[in-house]
């Protein structure tokens, strides 16, 4: 491969593995900050918008339907993408799955720094990720690396993970924030030079944020983070960032013996299996970017024996749910000073969109009068200080996944209009067989355990 970059330490032409590594990266830093020959595969010269050809640019499938919905299609040759996650929660198996299928079309570069090439085999043989095309190497230095890149010449490069990648002749530690802006630079001026994809998997902190320089998010083109509860199979993907494609989707992948599968419908997996209502329960859709999912909250509300009452929560904002539960206590009138509180959903999933707030707010009124919800209501709407229930985006789609899952009655905020079959009445009167057509607006948290629960809450 011929380097048409210049810089101090390198005067004149040579191969990627003859050039010193920081002379790449500072070669890569104006060769990514500019259009031209290197940049963009183009002549340089200023044309019109309408004729440039953007054949080249195509994002090509990667075969994983849940990861190619994030990214907008799929991977865009000579994109630099990022994906962080949590240690365990399968970065390395979900890579190494979309090498195998990406290797149907062109070499893969499989650049593994934290396991020797015979345990990622061990792996690829156990989930079925074997390709004659899929190339492995156990690499942790830079100009290694480049020489691989050399010899291979593959359309994807996978570099897991690039805390473990050094760079000789830079100052700093194995995944300090000298070493990963260099790695980093060096990698993308390769990546945009050869039209080669590549993603680098990179750690989060103890926070759950992106290890390293917030420059590395800034260089890089997309940002994945790849989560999910250790206890559940779930795993979810999602894009903080995409130079290609939204950042409002989210894919969903079922953690299994033999790898991951994609989850077009995850609805089903954030609802209990309970055939009769329960006192403490209530359902609601929650939007995860454009995608609706129908989840539910459950609640536990019990005297208290210690003189602080508990407040516990699991897959819920614990600074949200303290606020609601304020809210009924002054406003809705719901007793809840003496009584341990603990607030969870269901299968795994992590609710933090304000539309779960009346929800939430309904489980905790039904557990404390112990009187259940009828299972086949959905309650959607922000709770605000003044016990007004807000309006919240995507209602129409929200109660279109809610009936395709079988409810038939929901609650919304008010000035939801266009709603079919809103009515009032207590919940008692609900006796609907059909699809959801029984929509009542609810100005108040009042109203809506009212019309939740068919009566008034204490103290009204």
């Amino acid at each position: 491969m011929r380097w048409a970059g210049r810089c101090g330490e390198c005067q004149g032409w040579g191969t990627v593995a003859e050039i010193k590594v920081p002379a790449i990266a500072r070669a890569g830093m104006r060769a990514a900050g500019r259009s031209g020959p290197v940049a963009g595969g183009g002549s340089g010269a200023a044309l019109p918008i309408s004729e440039i050809d953007v054949s080249a640019a195509q994002a090509r499938p990667t075969g994983l339907d849940e990861l190619d919905r994030v990214l907008g299609g799929g991977l865009v040759p000579g994109a630099v993408v990022l994906l962080a996650g949590e240690p365990g929660v399968g970065k390395s198996t979900l890579l190494l799955e979309a090498g195998a299928l990406a290797a149907t079309a062109g070499p893969v570069l499989y650049i593994t720094g934290e396991e020797s090439a015979a345990q990622v085999r061990l792996r690829a043989d156990r989930v079925g990720a074997v390709s004659p095309q899929l190339y492995l190497a156990a690499e942790t230095d830079l100009a290694a690396v480049l020489g691989h890149i050399e010899a291979v010449s593959p359309a994807l490069l996978i570099v897991d993970s690039v805390q473990t990648i050094t760079a000789a002749g830079t100052d700093g530690a194995p995944g300090g924030v000298t070493q990963i802006r260099e790695i980093t630079n060096a990698l993308m001026a390769v990546a945009k030079q050869r039209m080669m994809t590549t993603v680098l998997v990179g750690h989060v902190t103890k926070d759950g944020s992106i290890a390293g320089p917030r420059a590395l998010e800034h260089l890089v083109d997309v940002v994945l983070q790849f989560d999910g509860d250790r206890n559940s199979q779930l795993r979810m993907v999602r894009a903080l960032k995409n130079r290609y494609g939204p950042t409002d989707e989210l894919g969903c992948f079922e953690l299994g013996e033999f790898g991951r599968t994609g989850l077009p419908d995850p609805s089903g997996l954030f609802l209990s299996q309970l055939t009769e209502a329960v006192p403490g329960t209530c359902v609601t859709v929650t939007m995860e970017g454009r995608r609706p999912l129908v989840a539910e909250v459950q609640t536990l509300v019990c005297a208290s024996n210690v003189e602080v009452a508990r407040r516990v929560t699991s897959g819920l904002d614990g600074s949200r749910v303290g606020m609601i539960l304020a809210v009924l206590q002054r406003r809705a009138g719901v007793p809840l000073g003496k009584q341990d509180v603990y607030a969870a959903t269901v299968g795994g999933v992590r609710l933090t969109e304000p539309s779960v707030d009346l929800a939430v707010a309904l489980a905790v009124t039904s557990a404390a009068a112990d009187l259940a919800i009828p299972r086949h209501v959905v309650a959607i709407g922000e709770v605000g200080l003044a016990g007004e229930i807000r309006r919240v985006p995507g209602i129409a789609r929200r109660l279109a996944e809610a009936e395709r899952m079988g409810f038939r009655c929901a609650i919304v905020p008010p000035g939801s209009g266009g709603l079919p079959g809103s009515s009032d009445g207590p919940a008692a009167a609900w006796a609907g067989t059909g699809p959801l057509t029984d929509v009542r607006e609810a100005p108040d948290l009042r109203s809506a355990v009212a019309t939740a629960l068919g009566q008034q809450p204490a103290g009204r």
